[in-house]
């Protein structure tokens, strides 16, 4: 027998962040900012001590002015704190325009349109590589690939057109990206030479979850910054006063569940067995457990399970702006019902979620809400099979979900993380007859090169295609040195093609293998080659939705047989629809 080799095990910050750990005296400054000094490092265990989570779970940056450190819309999971010099954040609003972004021009016109059918080009992936040359308007980028930076060259013309708040030394942003992985609310420049620490999830939630004055301290730029706005953005809290908001944001408490690097491990999800797929789910709410407040998904997807047997089922899945736990709450204010989770909550990925007081929600929402609105208090599972009925009978019998759709394809939508998806490509392979007419007609569209591959994962007829489902968490925008992968202003997530520089950051990001680095070529048909490198010039390319199109998604449109949809999969009534249309 061959012997064993023996290393070490493992540990998460065996990577640390950029490649690199921070240096000793740099570890010092960091320890030296109030933010951080106050913390008690003896909460810390020896295996897992402050300043080890600082050197592998943060960086110092350094800026020039005019660096742009963080944009407007962009995605993040890291929060900075700034060292030396200044920075300023946007109070109003940044135009991609303003970010070197070509993709803020409306929808072509009928000319365009009918023009792009003989004006395509032969060569694939040709582009004029003079409008390249063009400028960025008030953006530059300097370096390469993951080391670029982008920067505003008239940055005392960009300050006088905004309305801006100046931070120095000690003070933090990027929180609220950083606590729930929402778009960046603000474009962030440096205005003199800067310094950041910028310290990824990880160390954040370790810090987090050893020193209580830490986390109310972010926990509190939070509240201050974004949570009563998230209540506001909800349709159960929209009706409430600013002063009511506030004492419901007071007084919730904010929860992450999962991984938030899940499209990491999106692959071993995909290889287990599917009826293991939910044991590994992190449970949020479990069946038959105490309903502590009702729970605001602010990111993420979450299953909604039942015990049936000795496993569970899935009746419905819940995005961002979905509550759980108010029919619990109405039976209990309104019937005595008590306040007992009647099914299960568990996070698909990464979650993060609201929890609300009982007692606000009854106080302050329940006598607003119109009757027709109130929701039915789920049935426990035993309640609905007769008690001498065999559980192989009971399965058998109970494959209708709350979504109107077969139990299997939930099941399946659900562990492929399909439910990601603002307008998922599905092809009843059943009505196609793979002529094609999808593809040519999404070529014709996108200058003879098509932007999607008519293959992908299957089940009981339905297709997810290879094309990009322009997700409601898309964390392909995660990482994009200059900002070039965004979501436009119409929904969709686009690459800005002038801004691209090849990196290939969104491509290995993108859990679904739907973006494409290709190697472009000028007009005439030869490639375009990196003066420096002395290589092909590689850009990210994937579905645009057909943005600019008049008629919206070609593929769609081209369909003879209507075997192929663009959906949300959030909109569960046209998705049922669609499937069980004869």
């Amino acid at each position: 027998m061959a012997s064993g080799t023996a290393i070490a095990r493992p540990r998460r910050w065996d990577e640390p962040f950029g490649g690199a750990t921070m240096a000793e005296t740099d570890v010092e400054r960091v320890l030296g900012q109030p933010v951080f000094a106050a913390i008690d490092q003896e909460r810390f265990p020896a295996s897992q001590p402050l300043p080890e989570i600082l050197r592998n779970d943060g960086r110092v940056v350094r800026f020039d002015p005019g660096d742009v450190i963080v944009r407007e819309g962009d995605y993040g999971n890291s929060v900075f704190v700034v060292l030396s010099g200044s920075v300023s954040a946007v109070l109003d609003s940044t135009t991609d325009a303003e970010l070197g972004r070509r993709t803020h021009a409306g929808r072509r016109s009928m000319w365009q349109a009918l023009k792009q059918l003989w004006a395509n080009n032969r060569e694939p992936e040709a582009r004029d590589i003079q409008r390249y040359f063009h400028g960025r308007g008030d953006m530059g980028v300097r370096g390469t690939n993951s080391h670029a930076q982008s920067y505003i060259a008239e940055l005392s013309g960009f300050l006088a057109r905004h309305t801006t708040a100046s931070l120095g030394p000690g003070e933090t942003f990027g929180e609220i990206a950083a606590l729930a992985r929402q778009p960046r609310t603000a474009t962030v420049v440096a205005t003199e030479a800067t310094e950041v620490v910028e310290l990824r999830w990880q160390g954040l939630r370790d810090i987090r979850k050893r020193d209580r004055g830490f986390r109310d301290h972010v926990d509190g730029l939070y509240r201050e910054r974004r949570l009563a706005q998230q209540l506001e953005e909800s349709p159960l809290f929209a009706h409430l006063s600013p002063e009511t908001l506030a004492e419901i944001a007071h007084q919730t408490s904010f929860e992450t569940h999962g991984s938030v690097e899940w499209f990491r491990d999106y692959k071993q999800v995909k290889a287990r067995d599917p009826s293991a797929v939910v044991e590994h789910e992190p449970v949020i709410a479990e069946e038959g457990s105490y309903l502590d407040g009702l729970m605001l998904i602010v990111s993420g997807f979450c299953r909604v399970s039942e015990r049936l047997g000795h496993g569970h089922r899935t009746v419905s899945y819940v995005s961002r702006n979905n509550v759980f736990g108010l029919a619990e709450i109405c039976a209990h204010h309104w019937h005595g019902e008590p306040l007992t989770v009647r099914r299960s909550l568990r996070g698909v990925g990464s979650v993060d979620v609201l929890r609300i007081p009982t007692g606000l929600v009854e106080r302050h929402v329940l006598p607003n809400l119109p009757a027709d609105q109130l929701p039915p208090l789920p049935a426990r599972a035993e309640e609905t099979q007769e008690a001498s009925e065999p559980d192989t009978e009971a399965q058998a019998v109970r494959t209708d979900t709350d979504l109107g759709l077969p139990q299997d394809l939930v099941d399946f939508f659900v562990d492929q993380r399909t439910i990601n998806g603002t307008a998922t490509m599905l092809i009843d392979t059943n009505r196609c007859t793979g002529c094609d007419d999808c593809i040519r007609a999404c070529a014709s569209t996108h200058d003879n090169n098509p932007r999607f591959k008519r293959h992908g994962p299957i089940h009981d007829g339905i297709q997810v295609t290879n094309a990009c489902m322009h997700c409601a968490d898309p964390v392909c925008m995660i990482g994009c040195p200059t900002g070039a992968i965004h979501r436009h202003a119409s929904g969709p997530v686009v690459i800005d093609d002038a801004t691209c520089i090849g990196c290939g950051t969104c491509a290995e990001s993108c859990p679904y293998d739907n973006i494409s680095m290709v190697e472009i070529r000028g007009q005439d048909g030869g490639f375009v080659i990196d003066q420096e490198a002395n290589e092909p010039i590689q850009k990210a390319t994937k579905c645009d939705l057909c943005y600019d199109q008049l008629g919206g998604p070609a593929c769609q449109r081209a369909c003879p047989h209507d075997a192929l949809i663009r959906v949300d999969m959030r909109d569960t009534e046209t998705l049922a629809d669609w499937i069980s249309r004869t």
